[in-house]
């Protein structure tokens, strides 16, 4: 149970900050610095706990790279993605229910923007977090979130830089994503993560 609190309340605050520095006013180029800094303090707040994975994707990576329990895929997932169904409401709830205009995007860009990004994070977690060559370095929340920020910098302005399915729920249900697009987060994070899994283990054989 005390797993499962970590990653709600991890995923909770990831979506939380998102919701309050993207829409407008929001914090305009600042935004992915917040939405990085809080993934990574949340990280290091409950790593040891759950292992911070605040993502179906992270967690649908880490399973299929042998370094997490069967029996724990479906609960940490259906958590992170209740988390970022609650925050979401929490920021439509202080913000009194704004209207929000959902962001253009293009299908095939998002796509390919999704699965690079989620790909990077994924293997950066392993590589920092799980793997024996690294095992106890005090970086691996700053990579983790560096790299989130690195790439809502990079992609934010094509795929809304989502790199993950309880998020891409978050801002759904906040209105800063039509509810026909959402496949396309779900369907690149997965495909991003799954190759995440397969080039750690490539990389990592003798593990």
């Amino acid at each position: 149970m005390k797993k499962y609190l970590v990653e709600f309340t991890g995923t909770f605050f990831l979506v939380f900050t998102i919701g309050n520095v993207v829409p407008a006013p929001g914090t305009g180029l600042l935004a992915p610095l917040a939405i990085g800094g809080v993934l990574a303090a949340m990280i290091y707040a409950g790593g040891h706990i759950s292992g911070a994975h605040y993502n179906p994707a992270v967690t649908f990576a880490v399973w299929v790279g042998g370094k997490m329990d069967s029996k724990d895929v479906f609960p940490y997932m259906v958590t992170q993605i209740v988390a970022g169904a609650v925050a979401a409401l929490a920021v439509l709830f202080i913000r009194e229910f704004p209207q929000t205009v959902p962001m253009e995007i293009s299908t095939l860009p998002a796509l390919i923007a999704e699965t690079l990004f989620t790909f990077a994070l994924c293997l950066v977690i392993f590589e920092v977090a799980l793997s024996k060559a690294t095992r106890g370095n005090c970086y691996y929340g700053i990579a983790i979130g560096l790299t989130v920020m690195a790439g809502a910098y990079a992609v934010g302005s094509v795929s809304g830089g989502v790199f993950n399915p309880a998020v891409a729920v978050g801002i759904t249900v906040m209105g800063m994503l039509d509810l026909y697009s959402i496949w396309i987060y779900l369907c690149s994070n997965l495909a991003g993560a799954l190759l995440a899994a397969a080039v750690y283990k490539f990389i990592n054989s003798e593990e």
